[in-house]
C-alpha cells in the first residue's frame, strides 16, 4: 500500500436492517482526492449478499435508521451549507427530502416505537455565534467568558457556547406534496400579509419553569426549529444550559430517556447519569402548535452514587432498560484502566434498579457506540478482548459472547426475527458486512475488493512475548515481502487504555509496503486483557509499559530472522507519541524516532488539553515531583536520538504548544529535530484528516525513515 491509496479505504457505518430482516442498508464513506474531503452514499444490499445498489447519490449521506414498520428510511445528509440534517425516503426506495433545519446539524436521532416521532440530537449556538448571524465571521464574536475547566473538546471547539439538546419532531408522510417557494403575486400577498400582524404569537413560545434552574426558550434562542419551508416544527425538550445526548424514547412512547451530567459538581467530575421527560405535551403542542408548551423539569433515573459514569440507555424487547457504564471511583474522575460494562435499569423507573451484567475483567464495551435491541430478550453489545472485538448479547440473565476470531465487529443491526448483521474489519479488508446465523459469521459485502486489487496486503503474524515477572505481552508483526533482514518500526498506539488489534489499519501496511517490518504490541496499560493489565500503569507512566515494549520488540527480533535488530526505529501517536519520546530520553538503541500528538509536558497539558484537568492527575498522580518523574520533556536532557515532530495547529487533546516544547529543548541541546505542523487538522489527523493531509503526513514519515533507515536492495 501506498500513501496514494488511502482514497480505497471504505468505512462502513453500522447497519441498518429492514424490520422484514430481508435486506441490510449501510452507508460506505471514503477518503477522495477530488474534493479532499470525504464521500459517503448509501447502499442497500440483500441478507444473503446478492442485490448490491447504491440508492443515493448525495455526497455525505451517513447513519441509516429504518422506522419501526419499515415505511421509512431515514440518514444524515448535508444541506447546502454542509450541516448534516435528517433526510427521510421511502423505505422501499425513492427520493429523499431534509426534515430538519438545526444550525449547527445533527449529530444523531431514533424513531419512536410507532414511527410517528423523532428525537435528534443538535448543538445550539448562542446567538451571533458560529456563522448564525450573517456578518459577524469567528474573529468577531463576543469574547467567551471562562468558569468551568471543562469548556473545550478536541474536534469540536468551545462547547459552552453550543450546548447540544435534543428536539422532538412528528414524522411527516414521505409521499407529500413537495414545499414549494413562494414567487411573485404569491410571494408579495404573503409579504403584505406578514407585515399586517402585530408582534409574534405568543402561544408558540416554549418556556421552562424557573424555578427547575433553566432558562425561558424561545424561537429566538432554537428553542424551535424549522416550521417554515417545508420542514417540519421541532420542539426543544431538555434544558439550556446543558448538554443532553442519545435518545431514546420509552416502549409506549410517552417518555424520551436520555445522558446528561446535572448534577451540582458536573463540571469538576465525569459523572454522567440517565435522566427522562414526558413527552405529553410535547406532541400535544406538535399537533396543535397553539396549544401552550411547557417543558418538564427531568427526573434523574440512574442511582449510581457517582461512582458510575452512564449513558447510552436503550429499551430491550423485554421492556428492561440497558445502558452502558464505566466506573470513576469515589473521586468521580478514577477512570484508569476501567472497562465499560452493561448495566441493567429495570423498567426505566427512576431508582428501580442498577446492576451490572457483565463481567468486567471478561469484556470491555468502550467500542459500543450504541446498544442494539436482540430479537426478544437483551441487547447486543460490542465487546473487545486481546486485540478482536465480539458481538455480545447481553440480558437479565448474563452474558453470550460471540467470538468474532480475526475480526473486528465495528457495528451491529438486529431483526425482531432473529436476523443479525454486522460490519467488521480483518487483517483483508477495511470494512464489510457479515450475517451471523448460530454463531458463524458469513461475509455478505466486498468493499475491499478495490484495496486488495491495487495493493499487497501483508498478512499479521500473531506474536506473544513473555515479560521478566511472566506477563503476557500479545501483539503482531508485519513483515514486508523479500528475505531481509528488514529495518524494523516500533509503533505504539495511543490511549494508554486502548489497543492495537486485527482490524485492518493503513499504518502498518504502508510502511511494510514500504519495505519495514511493524511490531505492534499491547503493553500493560492497554485495553483487552483485563483490570490488572489496564491499571497496571496508574502512578506508573513509562515503567512497565516501556520494558514491556521493548521486551516485544527484543524477542521479536529473536524469533523473526527477517527482522534486523540493528535498524529499529521508533513511533506513536497520542500516548504512543509520550512513550516514543519517553523510549528516546532512557534508550539510544534506535535510529531515529518519529514522536506525533504526543503528550510531552505533564504540567502545561494539565491546562491546556481538553481532557487536563483529569487525566494525568489519575495516571502520574497530582504531585509535581511524581508527574516529572514521568515526564518526556523532562527525560529530553538525555535524547541524542535524531526525532521526527508531527503535530496539527488545532490539537485541542495534546495541544500544540506540547510539540513546541518539546521542539524548542531539543534543537536547543542540540539535538537533531524537526517538525511538521498541520494547519486545519486536529488530534484525528491521521484518522479522519483532509485526504490530501493524510497522503501528505504519510510522504513525510516514509520520506524521515527513507533518512536515517533506508531500505536497501539487499532488503528485497
Amino acid at each position: 500500500m501506498k500513501p496514494e491509496n488511502i482514497d480505497l479505504l471504505t468505512s462502513l457505518s453500522a447497519p441498518a436492517l429492514h424490520p422484514d430482516g430481508s435486506r441490510v442498508v449501510v452507508a460506505a464513506v471514503r477518503p477522495n482526492f477530488r474534493n479532499d474531503s470525504y464521500t459517503g452514499q448509501l447502499w442497500d444490499i440483500k441478507v444473503d449478499g446478492s442485490g448490491a445498489r447504491r440508492i443515493t447519490q448525495a455526497l455525505g449521506d451517513r447513519a441509516p435508521q429504518f422506522s419501526p414498520d419499515g415505511s421509512v428510511l431515514a440518514f444524515l445528509r448535508k444541506d447546502s451549507d454542509g450541516k448534516p440534517q435528517v433526510a427521510i425516503a421511502p423505505g422501499d426506495g425513492g427520493e429523499a427530502r431534509l426534515i430538519t433545519a438545526a444550525p449547527l446539524g445533527v449529530s444523531s436521532f431514533t424513531f419512536s416505537p410507532n414511527g410517528t416521532w423523532i428525537a435528534f440530537e443538535a448543538a445550539r449556538p448562542e446567538e451571533d455565534r458560529y456563522g448564525t448571524t450573517e456578518g459577524i465571521s469567528g474573529g468577531q464574536e463576543d469574547a467567551r467568558r471562562i468558569t468551568t475547566v471543562q469548556y473545550r473538546i478536541n474536534g469540536a471547539g468551545f462547547t459552552i457556547d453550543q450546548r447540544s439538546g435534543l428536539y422532538v419532531l412528528a414524522v411527516p408522510p414521505v409521499d407529500e406534496e413537495p414545499y414549494v417557494e413562494l414567487k411573485g403575486r404569491a410571494a408579495k400577498a404573503e409579504k403584505k400579509s406578514a407585515s399586517a400582524s402585530a408582534g409574534k404569537d405568543v402561544s408558540q413560545d416554549v418556556s421552562q419553569d424557573p424555578a427547575s434552574g433553566t432558562s425561558t426558550v424561545d424561537e429566538t434562542h432554537l428553542g424551535v426549529l424549522g416550521g417554515e419551508k417545508g420542514v417540519p416544527r421541532a420542539v426543544l425538550v431538555t434544558r439550556i444550559d446543558t448538554d443532553a445526548v442519545a435518545p431514546e424514547f420509552s416502549p409506549d412512547g410517552a417518555w424520551l430517556y436520555f445522558g446528561a451530567a446535572l448534577h451540582e459538581s458536573a463540571q469538576t467530575d465525569l459523572q454522567f447519569d440517565v435522566y427522562r421527560v414526558p413527552l405529553e405535551r410535547i406532541f400535544e403542542h406538535l399537533s396543535d402548535n397553539h396549544v401552550t408548551l411547557e417543558v418538564a423539569a427531568p427526573e434523574l433515573v440512574t442511582t449510581t452514587s457517582g461512582e458510575v459514569g452512564v449513558e447510552s440507555a436503550r429499551f430491550g424487547k423485554d421492556g428492561i432498560l440497558y445502558a452502558l457504564g464505566g466506573a470513576l471511583g469515589s473521586t468521580g474522575t478514577d477512570f484508569v484502566g476501567q472497562p465499560v460494562g452493561v448495566y441493567s435499569l429495570g423498567d426505566g423507573t427512576p431508582g428501580n434498579e442498577f446492576r451490572l451484567l457483565t463481567d468486567l475483567n471478561a469484556d470491555d464495551f468502550s467500542e459500543t457506540s450504541a446498544l442494539v435491541p436482540a430479537a426478544t430478550a437483551g441487547v447486543w453489545a460490542i465487546s473487545r478482548h486481546r486485540g478482536s472485538a465480539s458481538p455480545v448479547l447481553v440480558s437479565s440473565q448474563g452474558a453470550q459472547r460471540i467470538d468474532a476470531g480475526q475480526r473486528v465487529v465495528k457495528g451491529i443491526a438486529a431483526t425482531q426475527g432473529g436476523v443479525v448483521v454486522v460490519t467488521y474489519s480483518d487483517p483483508q479488508t477495511p470494512a464489510d458486512l457479515a450475517s451471523l446465523t448460530n454463531g458463524a459469521y458469513t461475509r455478505i459485502t466486498d468493499f475491499g475488493a478495490a484495496l486488495r486489487d491495487a495493493t499487497t496486503v501483508i498478512a499479521p503474524q500473531e506474536f506473544t512475548a513473555t515479560a521478566s515477572d511472566g506477563t503476557e505481552i500479545h501483539g503482531w508483526v508485519f513483515i514486508p515481502e523479500g528475505e531481509g533482514p528488514h529495518p524494523v518500526l516500533l509503533n505504539i498506539h495511543g490511549g494508554p487504555f486502548h489497543q492495537h488489534d486485527w482490524a485492518f489499519f493503513d499504518e502498518p501496511q504502508v510502511y511494510a509496503g514500504a519495505g519495514y517490518a511493524v511490531l505492534h504490541c499491547n503493553p500493560r496499560g492497554s485495553a483487552s486483557y483485563g483490570l490488572d493489565h489496564g491499571k497496571a500503569i496508574k502512578g506508573g507512566m513509562g515503567t512497565v509499559d516501556a520494558s514491556d515494549v521493548l521486551t516485544f520488540l527484543e524477542q521479536a527480533v529473536a524469533s523473526f530472522p527477517q527482522l534486523d535488530g540493528e535498524r529499529l526505529g521508533v513511533m506513536g501517536g497520542s500516548y504512543g507519541g509520550y512513550l516514543s519520546s519517553w523510549l528516546i530520553g532512557h534508550d539510544h538503541r534506535f535510529t531515529a524516532a518519529i514522536v506525533e500528538r504526543g503528550c510531552l509536558e505533564p504540567y502545561a497539558f494539565q491546562g491546556s488539553s481538553d481532557i487536563g484537568w483529569f487525566f494525568l492527575g489519575e495516571y502520574m498522580g497530582r504531585d509535581a515531583e511524581a508527574q516529572r518523574r514521568q515526564s518526556p520533556y523532562a527525560a529530553a536532557d538525555n535524547n541524542t536520538t535524531p526525532t521526527f515532530i508531527i503535530h496539527s495547529e488545532e490539537d485541542y487533546r495534546c495541544p500544540f504548544e506540547q510539540a513546541q516544547q518539546y521542539f524548542t529543548k531539543l534543537k536547543l541541546q542540540g539535538t537533531e529535530v524537526e517538525m511538521l505542523v498541520f494547519p486545519g487538522e486536529n488530534h484525528e489527523l491521521s484518522r479522519a484528516g483532509t485526504p490530501w493531509h493524510r497522503k501528505q503526513r504519510f510522504e513525510a514519515i516514509l520520506e524521515w525513515w527513507n533518512r536515517y533507515l533506508p531500505v536497501t536492495s539487499s532488503d528485497h
